[in-house]
């Protein structure tokens, strides 16, 4: 089957986003690698890169734009799953692991480019996570609590999602579990302290 000019530059291009996402590793931040380091994984000349991509940046960018989409789409995946039945934090904090257990790069990069030295990918980073909060925030406005107070919430969740998942990337199976249930009982915490101060504030009592 003959491939188009079109499909070939679409093919050339995930293969360069895969390559780069390969490479990450514990010792190894999307920052340290270099375009011929790249472009040699991608099996293409160096000088292909920049008919994808401008410069390195622009790659991570792009990186960063996918990851963020697949953390949406974890959430989204959790919710169908918590439909069927089931705790609603015990069947996130699960599906969040087994996505970093079966695409640890991903995460990996957003962990590592959060702090990293290139503005340009802390902000992007940042809007990522971001977002993440923002569904998570309307997800709990669903369920009865004002904006202000569900945003709060939301953060407080997602700090100790990012945490656990952060600790769990290079963790034994047996340690990665432990992380889980901690990350459970932590999330269990807020929720509980949340439906507390709601109470409260329904009562009119101040703290």
């Amino acid at each position: 089957m003959t491939v188009s000019r079109a499909e070939q530059k679409e093919r050339t291009r995930r293969a360069i986003i895969d390559a780069a996402l390969r490479q990450l590793s514990a010792d190894k931040s999307f920052a340290s690698l270099s375009l011929r380091e790249v472009a040699r994984e991608a099996n293409i000349a160096p000088t292909s890169f920049y008919r994808h991509f401008k410069d390195m940046e622009e790659l991570g960018l792009t990186l960063v734009d996918e990851c963020g989409l697949a953390l949406r789409q974890i959430m989204r995946k959790a919710r169908k799953r918590i439909e069927k039945g089931g705790s609603v934090i015990y069947t996130s904090v699960q599906t969040f692991m087994e996505f970093i257990e079966s695409s640890p790069n991903i995460f990996r990069l957003l962990f590592h480019e959060r702090s990293g030295t290139t503005h340009g990918l802390r902000t992007a980073v940042a809007r990522e996570i971001q977002y993440f909060v923002v569904e998570l925030t309307d997800y709990i406005c669903a369920i009865g609590y004002d904006k202000e107070s569900a945003f709060a919430q939301a953060e407080a969740m997602v700090a100790v999602v990012f945490n656990a998942g952060a600790e769990s990337l290079d963790a034994k199976p047996g340690q990665r579990k432990q992380i889980a249930r901690r990350a459970v009982t932590q999330l269990r915490f807020i929720a509980s302290g949340a439906k507390q101060h709601r109470m409260i504030k329904t009562k009119g009592v101040r703290t």
